[in-house]
């Protein structure tokens, strides 16, 4: 789609803001497997980055997902993976629900302070035994007087140990696995520390995304008040499909820039290694692939950016952005491990953005929905499972 000048002076905005605020210090975050989430959304916050689709009245922008769009996709300038996706989390994935669907009451306490930067955000949803199969989650929100009591637990957190609150999947009845559950905002913290019955058992050391924390939770007896619901009792699994659209065109938009990065980068070291008297860039096999590399992550940009003009005239994106997610979670894996082949011994350090980015890539394929989930919801709106046809 034609992006106008607002859009683009949106992109430089946030790409000034990560030149000067980010990426001086990602090394240091990945080295100590944390960033500061509260000072860094609160800078992002200030400039309105962190509300560009959310409603005016809450303090966002107000604007259409095209500028969403631009954000997701700037963020790929950072020279990591775990923050970007820590932001995503803040914008694109606990909250879109809650803009959608909260109570004026629940976004004020809420989305306004996640839209300042005042609180950091994070999902509930995955569970140890339920990841990609949502529908299997054993948490529950037992009713008792004005008030849910939440018993369970919260795997593979993203922004847990700093989250202030939680956007929490948890069934609110015995009823059919589909209709028996409820977003709930949970706040996790009183006067800076966790409340009573809220605890994080341990933060998670994953094999890449390092400088983005992520956390096991358990709850026990947990009391929320009954109006601290997202939208209708029953509906959490709808409303959570939905946010996973939109997690999933972000996620396929955030990586467009990385790749391309990443591939510039191998172009200038591959010119400079030499071996067997030539640079490793004058072999044929290699110009040729990082070619062939590139081209198809303009083809990733042209189906993503497909879905977000078809999301912004109210259309349903379920299978383009199945289709986006997919396609930049293979073409990650593909992209960082063509490119650290030819970084040779180097691209096996720490030290070098090649080995980062495959380390980082390599969570696509799993987290938001797993490649194989994104082809069964292909499979499904193609009419190509076993007894289901698409004309249904």
């Amino acid at each position: 789609m034609k992006l106008t000048a607002e859009h683009e002076q949106l992109r430089d905005t946030l790409k000034r803001f990560i030149d000067r605020e980010i990426n001086p210090h990602v090394d240091e975050w990945e080295e100590k497997e944390i960033f500061p989430a509260h000072q860094v959304f609160k800078g992002l916050g200030e400039l309105g980055l962190l509300g560009v689709t959310k409603p005016v009245e809450y303090g966002g922008m107000g604007l259409d997902w095209s500028y969403g769009a631009v954000v997701a996709e700037t963020l790929g300038h950072i020279n990591c993976g775990g923050v970007p996706m820590a932001i995503g989390v803040q914008t694109d994935m606990a909250t879109p629900a809650l803009a959608r669907f909260g109570s004026h009451e629940v976004k004020e306490a809420f989305l306004r302070p996640s839209i300042s930067g005042d609180y950091v955000a994070c999902l509930g949803v995955s569970e140890v035994g339920s990841g990609s199969d949502v529908a299997s989650i054993k948490t529950t929100a037992r009713k008792d007087g004005d008030d849910y009591v939440i018993n369970g637990g919260k795997m593979w957190t993203t922004n847990g140990t700093q989250a202030d609150w939680m956007c929490l999947l948890a069934n609110t009845s015995e009823g059919q696995v589909h209709r028996n559950k409820t977003l709930i905002c949970l706040p996790l913290k009183e006067k800076g520390r966790h409340r009573p019955g809220v605890t994080v058992a341990r933060k998670l050391k994953k094999l890449g995304m390092r400088s983005s924390d992520t956390a096991q939770f358990y709850f026990e007896d947990v009391r929320v008040p009954q109006r601290y619901r997202i939208g209708e009792e029953g509906m959490g699994f709808t409303y959570q499909m939905l946010q996973f659209q939109e997690e999933r065109l972000w996620a396929a938009l955030s990586g467009v820039v990385g790749k391309e990065r990443i591939i510039n980068a191998t172009i200038e070291y591959a010119r400079q290694r030499k071996a067997f008297g030539q640079s490793i860039l004058d072999n044929q096999v290699v110009h040729f692939r990082l070619a062939e590399l590139m081209t198809e992550v303009e083809a990733l940009r042209a189906l993503s950016w497909k879905a977000v003009e078809q999301m912004i005239a109210g259309d349903d994106v379920t299978m383009l952005a199945s289709m986006a997610k997919l396609k930049a979670s293979r073409l990650a894996r593909e992209v960082n491990d063509a490119c650290l082949q030819y970084w040779g011994g180097m691209g096996f350090m720490e030290e070098t953005p090649v080995s980062r980015a495959y380390r980082d890539g390599r969570l696509a394929s799993i987290g938001g929905g797993a490649d194989e989930v994104m082809l069964s919801i292909i499979c499904k709106l193609m009419g190509t499972l076993p007894g289901r046809s698409n004309k249904a």
